[in-house]
This record gives C-alpha cells, structure tokens and sequence, in this order.
C-alpha cells in the first residue's frame, strides 16, 4: 500500500465518520452539531447520553443508511462512532 492509498483510505474514512455523525445527530434529533461529536466519544452514559430506545433508532438508521444490520450480540459497536464505522467497514467487506 503507497501513501496515495493510504491517503484516499483516510478519507473515505473521514467521510464515512461524518455521515454517521449527522445520521446520529439528525436521525436523534440531538442538540448537537454532529462536527462536535468526538470519533471516540462514548455514544451512551457520559457520551452523548442516550438511551436504549435510541439503540433501536441508530440500528434501524444503519442498516437503512449502510445495508448492514448489528445484531444485540455486537451491542459493543456501541462504544463510540469509530466502533461502529470500524464494524461498518468490516460488514461492507466482500
């Protein structure tokens, strides 16, 4: 892999981070701008303090949004937006 690869690698990356911040954001309708949501920022307690209903919402936000579904056995996709774009990104993979 060559830096241009790595590059355009971090973008998409980038971009696939702000999506899901405003699918959050908008799909929540949180007082938050979704550019002030950290990528490693916990998404429920402390975090953004949501709850278990919004667990439905953000499920039904990604599978719509990523055709991708996450089951309650991967409830650890939860964490932060890194973890669930890092699960994205592995559910998208051929």
């Amino acid at each position: 892999m060559d830096y241009t690869d790595i590059r355009q690698q971090a973008e998409r990356r980038a971009e696939l981070n702000g999506r899901l911040k405003r699918l959050i954001a908008e799909g929540l309708d949180l007082p938050v701008e979704p550019h002030t949501i950290d990528d490693d920022q916990p998404l429920f307690g402390r975090g953004l303090e949501l709850d278990s209903l919004d667990t439905l919402e953000i499920v039904s936000l990604v599978e719509e949004n990523f055709s991708v579904y996450i089951t309650d056995e991967e409830k650890y996709v939860f964490g932060s937006v890194n973890r669930m774009v890092d699960y994205i990104e592995a559910a998208r993979q051929p």
